[in-house]
């Protein structure tokens, strides 16, 4: 599996799948979410109230996963996982890192090889980008055989300082 980081916008990816930085409720938001459902257009919302109805009627808890079709993006798929919110009092990074478990197992059920990240937890839910990147280093550095149709890893963020947080990632 190669892990490529890289500076841009998630919702130009072509990718297989895309992770989205979803809330619970998997209705749309701000940061990575909003643009995502604005990309994606009113497909991924009917997508996901149907997740909502049939799957998650509480809401998709944080370090969970699950996957849409992605509407109009140039990916098949997104995954959205849901960060714990520092700002609230979510500070536990095994649920940060289940975030990053969760959608690769869910990008394996669909049969993704290729899937796009984005820094899951920074800015709004109050992550450093350097906390963020150091639980996905500690996902990625352990060897999963579950993993092994993934092609590659692309963590596409949003600045330059973020991107150096996770210069670390690449293989």
């Amino acid at each position: 599996m190669r892990i490529t980081v890289t500076e841009g916008d998630i919702t130009t990816q072509d990718v297989d799948a895309i992770v989205n930085a979803a809330n619970s409720t998997l209705l749309g938001g701000g940061g990575v979410d909003g643009a995502i459902h604005a990309a994606a257009g009113p497909d991924l919302l009917a997508s996901c109230r149907a997740l909502r109805d049939h799957d998650w009627p509480d809401g998709l808890p944080a370090g969970c996963a699950a996957a849409t079709p992605a509407g109009r993006l140039p990916a098949d798929y997104v995954i959205h996982t849901v960060g714990p919110n520092k700002n609230a009092g979510q500070n536990d990074p095994e649920v940060l890192e289940s975030c990053f478990r969760q959608s690769m197992e869910v990008a394996v059920a669909v049969g993704a090889r290729t899937i796009a990240f984005p820094a899951i937890g920074a800015g709004v839910y109050g992550w450093e980008a350097s906390e963020v990147a150091a639980a996905a280093r500690r996902v990625f550095s352990a060897d999963d055989p579950d993993w092994s149709s993934i092609e590659e890893v692309r963590f596409v963020l949003f600045s330059g300082t973020v991107l150096e947080a996770f210069a670390e990632l690449r293989s």
